[in-house]
This record gives structure tokens, sequence and C-alpha cells, in this order.
């Protein structure tokens, strides 16, 4: 497996364990849930920065979509400033 490639399927299964770690929040709510939250926002905050580096991604662009984002949230009121 190539570089890229291993760098975006270890992103993929990184994100599959957050979403895992969401859905156990929302089930049970018990402490060790918020642990496991908090580990794997870290993990795949750490292969964002990887695939930022890896691919040369413009970070300018990606705070740009995130003002986007952010936006759209404020407008559904899920988002309050």
């Amino acid at each position: 497996m190539k570089k890229k490639e291993e760098m975006l399927v270890i992103t993929m299964e990184e994100c599959g364990e957050l979403i895992q770690a969401c859905s156990k929040m929302l089930r049970f709510a018990e402490p060790q849930d918020t642990v496991q939250l908090i580990e794997e926002i870290g993990d795949v905050l750490c292969m964002i920065n990887i695939l930022k580096d890896g691919l040369l991604l413009d970070d300018k662009l990606i705070q740009e979509r995130i003002e986007v984002k952010k936006q759209k949230l404020m407008k559904w009121r899920l988002l309050n400033k």
C-alpha cells in the first residue's frame, strides 16, 4: 500500500472509531465514554494533521471551509457565537 493510501485508510478507520464513541455517548453516557470520545477526537485530529502535511493540503482553504460550515451551523442554531 502506498503512503497516500495508508494515510487515507487509517484516517477512515479513526473516523469510524470516533463515530462509534459518539454513538456510545448517546446510548450509555458513562464517564469512560467521555474518555473514549476524547481519545478518538485526538486520533482523528492527529490523522487530519498527517493528511494536511502528507498530501500538502492548503491549510488556508481548510480554514475557509471551516468558516463556511460554522456559518451554516449558526443558521440552523447548532452553534452559538
